[in-house]
């Protein structure tokens, strides 16, 4: 097994945040001790702890400054990022090795191209395949979501088949539809709401993935496994009108 505190670094990001930094690049090894340092600090929270938000190879840890140094002032006078990263440092001497977790495998229905999938010719044609082959690789495989961010819920996942790797957009659009797939370069993602952006579009989801009267208010989290499956326009309108984005 591997050691959760092997090749961490922590640094200060401003006066109520620091980084844990946990690796390089993007890969599961790294992902999995970002979970176990994010589960830690969530099972075990510090006087002062407000969240730890994952990415790709770090967590962010946010805190109240405040809270923190009065809940130490006894102690002796120290500043709160010492006290915090104290705090880290001794969760992690506490848990040795990574544990492994169990991941949850979510289907995304999808229907590609015309309309929905604006950049599916583009892709193919970027690859000399056919709009069928890219859709056949894009769907064959499960993506692992490595971490939520840009715009609520957007899942940002690994494990995409190089074949359809494809640049983002020179430049790009002022609005994309919610439950837009996207790829841009070796990553995939569906945006869950309209917002600008560059990725090439490739189909489109009934799915909403932005879901605010809910808690957790996203479908997806870091860890999940996504399996995506190509269905038909009718299947598409019939499920659009059962999970409507209103």
């Amino acid at each position: 097994m591997s050691n959760i505190k092997e090749n961490v670094q922590i640094r200060p990001l401003s006066d109520a945040a620091l980084v844990i930094q946990v690796g390089e690049g993007i890969n599961e090894a790294t992902h999995n001790k970002v979970k176990n340092i994010l589960n830690l600090l969530e099972k075990n929270p510090f006087e002062g702890f407000i969240e730890a938000v994952p990415a790709y190879n770090s967590v962010t840890v946010y805190y109240n400054p405040i809270d923190v140094y009065f809940s130490h002032l006894e102690k002796g006078v120290k500043m709160p990022y010492d006290i915090v990263k104290t705090n880290i440092l001794s969760l992690m001497n506490q848990s040795h090795v990574i544990e492994t977790t169990k991941e949850r495998v979510v289907k995304i229905p999808v229907i590609y191209g015309g309309e929905m999938g604006p950049d599916l010719e583009f892709v193919a044609n970027y690859h000399g395949l056919t709009p069928e082959e890219v859709i056949k690789i894009h769907s064959s495989v499960e993506y692992l979501v490595y971490m939520i961010g840009f715009a609520p819920g957007f899942p940002f996942m690994g494990g995409m088949d190089t074949q359809i790797a494809t640049p983002r957009k020179e430049t790009p659009r002022l609005a994309i539809a919610p439950g837009s797939v996207g790829i841009a370069g070796n990553q995939t993602g569906v945006y869950p709401l309209e917002t600008p952006g560059g990725w090439q579009i490739i189909g489109r989801t009934p799915c909403r993935l932005f879901l605010p009267e809910q808690s957790p208010p996203t479908l997806l989290q870091p860890g999940d496994r996504i399996q995506f499956v190509p269905i038909s326009m009718e299947q598409y309108k019939r499920d659009w009108e059962m999970k409507t984005w209103e």
